[in-house]
């Protein structure tokens, strides 16, 4: 196999998506919303179970795949087995970031897509909530089997994002938040459902999806900071006026002051392997 030299150009409006081409300032942005989800202990929870699945042997290599500022990468070097956790993102500024929170570890610039390792040189691939960023994730896919040794393993954690809700009732009006803060920041809501096929369709084994649920009720700060980007982007698109927007930031509040704040996004991870 040969690493590809060319990508598509990336025309979707989820900024993850094209993390490569933004500014500083929008990046630092993308950074602290980062921060905020790895500040989560069910955030945390959910990512030990999901990383637990994988075994390393005895001194393994394990490359992520979209590191962002490196907080799973630590994870990953903390697991059994792993001698060596790499960590690729396409933005320079979320890999310095990363170089600054976990110096003991490798990282590069780098997309998905093209990864600037040779073939059969990885024990292990992670992708945790990146695939669903990343138009044409079929070539991502490509490019984790090619680095990886015969029965290296491929460990694919993301959300099923088309099941993001912050509802109470039929017709609740935070909910219509949500959807429109899914369509701005995920490239492909639905990825996970169809994850399994394209792991096969790349060239892995078949492998076992499992469903991990993220529920906040006391205490809630991610799934609102989602009411919070929705109400924006339903004011830039003319859909609703601002002081709308800031009744539906300050209903989220005070359901969580109040105990009544109920949200709830579905992930799930999927564990296969390069043949031998």
């Amino acid at each position: 196999m040969t690493t590809p030299t060319t990508l598509p150009p990336t025309t979707s409006l989820d900024p993850y998506a094209r993390i490569g081409e933004l500014d500083d300032s929008t990046v630092a942005g993308l950074a602290a919303r980062l921060e905020l989800r790895g500040s989560d202990p069910r955030q945390r929870r959910l990512w030990g179970e999901f990383l637990a699945r994988a075994t390393h042997p005895a001194g393994s290599t394990v490359l992520e795949v979209g590191c962002g500022i490196g907080i799973i990468t630590q994870l990953i070097a903390a697991q059994p087995g792993v001698a060596q956790a790499v960590g690729v993102d396409p933005s320079p500024y979320l890999v310095e970031q990363a170089r600054r929170r976990a110096p003991s570890q490798r990282f590069e610039v780098a997309d998905g897509r093209c990864l600037p390792f040779a073939d059969q040189t990885m024990d292990g691939v992670v992708f945790c909530t990146t695939l669903c960023h990343v138009p044409g994730p079929e070539r991502a896919l490509a490019e984790a089997l090619r680095v990886l040794k015969p029965g290296g393993s491929l460990l694919v954690y993301d959300g099923d994002y088309a099941t993001s809700t912050v509802a109470l009732h039929a017709h609740d009006p935070l909910q219509r938040c949500v959807e429109a803060a899914i369509a701005r920041l995920v490239h492909d809501p639905w990825l996970i459902r169809r994850l399994g096929q394209l792991a096969v369709a790349a060239g892995f084994a078949r492998g076992e999806l499992h469903s991990h649920g993220y529920l906040e009720l006391d205490a809630p700060t991610y799934l609102p900071s989602l009411v919070t980007v929705g109400a924006a982007t339903l004011v830039e698109a003319g859909v609703i006026a601002p002081q709308t927007a800031e009744a539906l930031q300050a209903e989220a509040a005070q359901r969580a002051s109040t105990d009544r704040f109920f949200g709830h996004i579905a992930y799930a991870s999927l564990l296969t392997h390069r043949p031998n």
